[in-house]
């Protein structure tokens, strides 16, 4: 899954970034309103955490923007105020979710896992195909019930070809969904993660390359 944290408070920002880097998700990070909204509407985010109380352009206004364009990310709202008020607000806005600062870090891991689950509705918590399955709320990956050791970016591309049910996922789709903003558009970071990817996969082969067209299982 790809985040968005959008916080001005630098420390919390990249504290939070690390933390969601740690559970395996991809994160960008904006310290204001206005490169959030930016990089919110250029990019397809599963889930943007969203301070409340920005500088300059407000973080309701971000919200409110996000919804009027049609943005498909969820919104998760942080603020440091935590009355009933604020929390309709919040909600009123067109945010999904709301957690008032300070929070339980595993708690704001689970939320974002939640989110990221209701952006794609289609997808079941456990993907299947053959002997290879993926426990996405676990973060767990099997084959014939051995379990794979994968690195975030492995259990990402597996992921996401698995709950493509059959179809070519592009290389291109792969680094948008997987890798955040740092990573350089004409790497080869998808074809080497593929191929250490059939390697823990072992025999026989499930991942498929579709000449023009990508990667499926």
């Amino acid at each position: 899954m790809r985040v968005l944290v959008v916080e001005d408070d630098e420390e919390m920002a990249y504290t939070v970034a690390t933390g969601l880097r740690r559970a395996r998700m991809a994160v960008d990070v904006a310290l204001d309103g206005t490169g959030g909204l930016e990089r919110a509407l250029h990019t397809d985010y599963d889930v943007i955490v969203l301070d409340r109380d920005l500088p300059g352009l407000h973080g309701d206004d971000v919200c409110a923007e996000l919804i009027e364009a049609g943005c498909r990310g969820r919104i998760l709202m942080l603020t440091a105020a935590a009355t009933t008020e604020d929390l309709v607000d919040g909600l009123g806005l067109g945010a999904d979710d709301y957690l008032p600062k300070p929070f339980d870090f595993r708690v704001l891991v689970a939320r974002v896992g939640v989110l990221a689950r209701r952006a794609h509705p289609a997808a079941p918590p456990v993907l299947r195909h053959g002997d290879v399955v993926v426990d996405t709320a676990r973060r767990l990956a099997t084959r014939g019930g051995r379990r794979l050791e994968l690195a975030p970016k492995e259990f990402g591309v597996l992921e996401l070809l698995l709950a493509a049910e059959g179809r070519a996922v592009p290389a291109e789709e792969l680094l948008e969904r997987v890798w955040d903003e740092a990573t350089d558009p004409f790497t080869n970071a998808v074809k080497i993660t593929i191929s250490r990817l059939r390697a823990k996969l072992g025999d026989p082969p499930v991942i498929e390359t579709v000449p023009k067209s990508g990667y499926r299982i």
